[in-house]
């Protein structure tokens, strides 16, 4: 009996000293609700160093299967700060940029200029906000939406439309951006 009562304390214990998650389906949720769940691995090899700084720019080139699918490399920029959040780094260090060119220049649309193309609603517009909200810096390529005839206003307000993603690429790895391409 001494037993189960000190192994339902440890329990206990161990839940309060964990990170608050969002769970749903088994998977975790710890900073963008709804998108890239993930499984908290705080024994798995490789953990990330709560306190240092972290800078990843991701350069999202592929648009999603179907128009009434989230862009995959958008949902993987989610999954990273999900990821990094589960290991517990704060935010604050994580800085996080994510450029769209190519196939996914029209992911970045509003509602209104996506349904108008595509006949359906956007479905990246509440992930654009929710990584907005965790501090996640997301372009569009100025020149890849002038080439697909879309004006740069017609962006979700979440996107910043910038001048290339060339030189968006360059800055930001001037800066000591680690590179992931999507």
């Amino acid at each position: 009996m001494m037993m189960i009562r000190k192994t339902g304390l440890l329990i206990a214990l161990i839940m309060l000293a964990a990170p608050k998650l969002t769970m749903a389906g088994g998977l975790a949720y710890p900073v963008i609700p709804n998108f890239a769940g993930i499984n908290p691995l705080p024994h798995a090899a490789a953990q990330p160093d709560a306190d240092k700084d972290y800078k990843v720019l991701f350069d999202v080139t592929k648009g999603p299967k179907t128009p009434a699918d989230i862009n995959s490399g958008v949902f993987h920029v989610a999954k990273a700060v999900n990821i990094m959040a589960s290991a517990d780094v704060p935010l604050s260090n994580l800085h996080i940029v994510a450029v769209l060119h190519g196939k996914a220049t029209a992911s970045v649309l509003d509602n209104r200029h996506y349904k108008a193309k595509f006949g359906v609603d956007n479905p990246n517009i509440a992930l654009f906000k929710a990584l907005r909200h965790a501090g996640v810096t997301v372009y569009v390529c100025g020149q890849s939406m002038i080439k697909e005839g879309y004006q740069l206003a017609w962006a979700n307000r979440n996107v910043r439309p910038a001048l290339s993603a060339i030189s968006t690429l360059i800055i930001y790895g001037n800066q000591g951006y680690a590179y992931v391409k999507q």
